[in-house]
C-alpha cells in the first residue's frame, strides 16, 4: 500500500475554513416540554470575519412569566405581533444551513430548537456542535474568571459586547469568547473542528504532541497496530474509517487512562485496510491472537476455548478439554471459561446419571462403589451392577440432550429448579438455574457453529452502507476471502473474483471450526443481520428441531433477539 505524507488540513477540517452559527436564545422557563423561546439571535463567522447576523422575537402562544421580563427586558406585549416558531424556525434553520452551531451552555439552546423542530414536524439538520462552556471549564482556570457564565468569559476575553440576556447581544458576545477559546487550543495544537469537538484537558502536551502518528493513515475501514520503537505491537483496534480513529488517541475522545500511557510509548502506526468491517474484526481478533498486545484487555487469548466432551470408552463421561480431537467423540462448547463449562457438566449430572469417576473402566475388572452409586445417582457401572449395554442407554439420553433435542433435559432442570423453590431451597434452586443457564449456551452455541463447521463454503453478502454489496467468503467457519461489489455493477463478477483467490481452508476436527471459535461466532452475526443473501452454499446450515436456542430464548429472550437467528434450513 503506497503511504502519503499528509498535512494537518489532512487529518480533518481546518477551523480557518468552518462556519461557525453562535446562537444564543430567551425562553419563557428551562424546561422545552412547558416553555417556549420569545428571542432567537445569532452571529455568522468564519475565518474570524462576521458573514452576517440573525435576530428575531419569537411570539410564544402564552405569557411571559414576570421575573422573565425582569431578566430579559422581553413583554408579552412586545412578542404579541412577532413571528410565531412556526416561521422563525424555518428561517434560522436556513441562515445556520451547513454550519456548525456554537452556544453558550449548547444543551439548552440546541435542546429548545430541536424540541420546536420536533412540535413543527420539522427533521433536524444533525448540525455539529460546539459548546463554549465546555471549552472554557478546559481551558479558563478559577484563577482566571470566578467561574464559567457569559459574562465573566466575556470579561476576561474583552469581548466588544456586553452580554444583558438579550438573544443577538448574548451571541455576540459569545463570538468574542468563542474565538478567545480557539485562540487558547491552538497553541495547544488543536487546529481542526473534530480536535476542538472532542478537547479535553485530561490529554497532555505529550499525547497531543504524537499526532504527526496519523499522519498519511488511509481514511478507509479496518485494523490499525501502535507499535513501540522496537516494532513490538502494544494495541490493536479496528475502526470503520482508521484515520479518524487514530487521531481521537491524541485529542479527548480516547480517555482510558491505559490509553494514554501506550500513546507516549507507541512509535508507529500499522493500518491495514479492509474491504469490509466483518473483514477488519476478523483481522484484529487474529492479530490479538498472533501477538498478545499488553494493552489489549478484550480477546487477549481467543485461541483458548473450553470444550465439553463425552468420552468414547465403555462407560464414556464427561470431561472438560482445551481442544477438538478428530475421535469420534461428541463435544459442545466452546465455553467462555472452565467454571461455565463445569456448571454445564453439573446440570447433565442433575438429570442424567452418567458416572463421574475419572478413571477408565473395563466392563471385566470390577472396583468399589462410591456415594453417588449409594445415592442413586449413577448406576455403578464399576461393580458391574449395570452392564455396557444398560449404561448405553443412558449414553444415548445425554447424546440426545447435547447435540440434539434438549428439550427433556430442560423441562427436568427446571422442574428440579421448582421443587427446590416449593421446598424454600432458594440458593439451591438459583444454583440449578445457573447450571441450567450455562448448558443451553454451550449447547446453543455448538449447534450454531457446527453447521458453519461442516460447510467447505458459504457466500453471503448484504448491503453495503455506501451502495453496492458487501461480500463474503466462508470456508468451514473460517474467514476466507471478502470484497466490496460497487453501486451499480453486477456483483456475480466480484462474488467470482472473491472465490478464486480465497484463502484455502482446510476443515478442523468436528465440530470445531477451521479458525478460532471468537472468529465464527463474529461471522455468524454478520450472517444474522437483516439484508443478508444466501449466495451460495456448499453444506448445510441447520437447526435441530427442540434444540437448545429455543431453550435459551426463553432464559434469555434479550440476547438472543438482539441476534435475531433467522429461521431458515438451507442444504446443497
Amino acid at each position: 500500500m503506497q503511504m502519503v505524507q499528509g498535512t494537518f488540513d489532512d487529518l480533518g477540517t481546518a477551523l480557518a475554513a468552518v462556519t461557525f452559527v453562535v446562537v444564543d436564545l430567551e425562553t419563557t422557563g428551562g424546561n422545552p416540554n412547558d416553555s417556549a423561546i420569545t428571542e432567537i439571535g445569532a452571529v455568522k463567522v468564519r475565518g474570524g470575519q462576521v458573514l452576517g447576523e440573525f435576530q428575531t422575537l419569537v411570539n410564544p402562544h402564552l405569557p411571559i412569566p414576570p421575573f422573565i421580563q425582569a431578566l430579559t427586558g422581553i413583554t408579552t406585549a412586545m412578542v404579541a405581533d412577532a413571528p410565531r416558531i412556526e416561521s422563525a424556525l424555518p428561517a434560522f434553520l436556513e441562515f445556520a444551513r451547513g454550519s456548525v452551531l456554537v452556544a453558550h451552555n449548547a444543551g439548552f439552546d440546541v435542546g429548545f430548537l430541536k424540541a420546536a423542530a420536533r412540535q413543527q414536524g420539522i427533521e433536524w439538520p444533525r448540525h455539529a456542535v460546539v459548546d463554549t462552556v465546555h471549552l472554557a471549564r478546559q481551558l479558563v482556570t478559577r484563577d482566571e474568571a470566578r467561574n464559567h457564565k457569559l459574562s465573566s468569559l466575556a470579561a476576561l476575553f474583552g469581548a466588544s459586547t456586553v452580554p444583558d440576556h438579550r438573544a443577538l447581544h448574548d451571541a455576540r458576545a459569545t463570538v468574542d469568547v468563542l474565538h478567545g477559546l480557539i485562540e487558547r487550543v491552538g497553541n495547544l495544537g488543536v487546529r481542526t473542528l473534530e480536535e476542538l469537538s472532542s478537547y479535553t484537558s485530561r490529554v497532555s502536551p505529550a499525547q497531543r504532541r504524537k499526532r504527526w502518528l496519523a499522519d498519511g493513515l488511509p481514511d478507509a475501514p479496518g485494523v490499525y497496530q501502535f507499535k513501540d520503537g522496537q516494532g513490538r505491537v502494544l494495541y490493536v483496534g479496528t475502526s470503520v474509517n482508521i484515520r479518524t480513529r487514530v487521531r481521537s488517541y491524541f485529542t479527548g475522545s480516547e480517555q482510558r487512562t491505559r490509553m494514554s500511557e501506550m500513546v507516549r510509548i507507541a512509535e508507529s502506526v500499522t493500518p491495514i485496510v479492509c474491504a469490509t468491517t466483518l473483514e477488519a474484526e476478523v483481522r484484529e481478533l487474529r492479530l490479538i491472537a498472533e501477538h498478545k498486545p499488553r494493552y489489549n484487555r478484550r480477546s487477549k487469548s481467543p485461541e483458548r476455548a473450553t470444550w465439553v466432551k463425552l468420552t468414547v470408552e465403555a462407560f464414556p463421561r464427561l470431561s472438560i478439554v482445551r481442544e477438538v480431537r478428530g475421535d469420534g467423540a461428541k463435544y459442545i462448547g466452546p465455553f467462555g471459561s472452565r467454571a461455565s463449562a463445569e456448571a454445564a457438566v453439573a446440570a447433565v449430572h442433575e438429570v442424567i446419571p452418567l458416572r463421574q469417576c475419572v478413571q477408565r473402566l473395563s466392563p471385566t475388572r470390577r472396583v468399589g462403589s462410591c456415594a453417588l452409586a449409594d445415592m442413586g445417582r449413577c448406576g455403578a457401572p464399576c461393580t458391574g451392577a449395570q452392564s455396557v449395554e444398560e449404561y448405553a442407554v443412558v449414553v444415548r439420553d445425554a447424546v440426545h440432550a447435547l447435540v440434539g433435542d434438549s428439550r427433556q433435559v430442560v423441562t427436568a432442570l427446571r422442574s428440579r429448579m421448582g421443587t427446590l423453590a416449593e421446598q424454600e431451597r432458594y440458593e439451591d434452586a438459583g444454583e440449578v438455574r445457573d447450571r441450567l443457564l450455562a448448558l443451553v449456551r454451550g449447547i446453543a452455541r455448538a449447534q450454531r457453529i457446527a453447521p458453519l463447521a461442516a460447510s467447505p463454503e458459504i457466500v453471503a453478502a448484504r448491503p453495503a452502507p455506501a451502495g453496492g454489496w458487501e461480500v463474503v467468503v466462508v470456508r468451514h467457519g473460517r474467514l476466507a476471502a471478502s470484497t466490496v461489489a460497487p453501486r451499480g455493477a453486477d456483483p456475480m463478477p466480484y462474488i467470482d473474483a472473491a472465490r478464486a483467490s480465497a484463502e484455502m481452508v482446510l476443515p478442523a476436527p468436528w465440530p470445531a471450526p477451521a479458525a478460532l471459535p471468537e472468529e465464527t461466532e463474529k461471522i455468524l452475526r454478520w450472517l444474522e443481520t437483516p439484508g443478508v443473501r444466501l449466495v451460495d452454499l456448499d453444506g448445510e446450515w441447520t437447526c435441530p428441531v427442540g434444540g437448545a436456542g429455543g431453550a435459551r430464548a426463553a432464559l434469555e429472550p434479550d440476547a438472543v433477539a438482539r441476534r435475531a437467528v433467522p429461521g431458515f434450513v438451507a442444504a446443497s
